[in-house]
C-alpha cells in the first residue's frame, strides 16, 4: 500500500463511529505488606494485580505517539508504588487506592477494573482476590 494511501487509511480509522479503547496491565506481580494475619505483618507475599482502563471514545492515536494515549508502562509502575507505600489490611483498600489514582489522573479514562490476587491466601484455593469497578 502506498505511503498515501496508508495513511488515509490510519487517518480514517479515528473517525470511524463507536470506537472504544482500553488499556491493560495483566498479571503485575509484587511482593507486597499486605493481610489481617498477624504472619502478614511480619513478611511480604506475592499478589497479582490485573487493571482494566476504558479510555471510552478516546481518539486513536493518529501521529503514533505515546503522548496520545496513556501509558500502560505509567500504570504499572504506580500501582506497584502504591502497593509498596505501606502495609494494607485489606486487597479491597488496595485495589480502590489503585482506582482512583488511575480515574484521578487521567479525564480520559471513565471507568477503572482493578483485581488483586493472593494466590498464597488458602491452601486449597488457586488463587482469590477481589475486583473492583470505579467509574466516573
Amino acid at each position: 500500500m502506498a505511503r498515501k494511501s496508508m495513511l488515509r487509511h490510519f487517518k480514517t480509522r479515528k473517525s470511524a463511529k463507536n470506537v472504544s479503547t482500553r488499556i491493560f496491565v495483566r498479571g503485575l506481580n509484587i511482593q507486597a505488606s499486605i493481610g489481617v494475619h498477624p504472619h502478614e505483618y511480619e513478611s511480604t507475599q506475592p499478589i497479582i494485580i490485573d487493571i482494566e482502563l476504558d479510555m471510552g471514545d478516546m481518539d486513536l492515536p493518529v501521529e503514533d505517539r505515546l503522548h496520545e494515549t496513556l501509558d500502560y508502562g505509567i500504570v504499572a509502575q504506580k500501582a506497584e508504588e502504591i502497593a509498596l507505600q505501606a502495609h494494607v489490611q485489606l486487597v479491597e483498600t488496595l485495589a480502590e487506592r489503585i482506582a482512583d489514582w488511575a480515574l484521578d489522573t487521567d479525564p480520559r479514562v471513565q471507568r477503572c477494573a482493578v483485581s488483586i490476587s493472593k494466590p498464597q491466601a488458602l491452601l486449597k484455593a488457586d488463587v482469590t482476590g477481589v475486583e473492583v469497578i470505579k467509574s466516573r
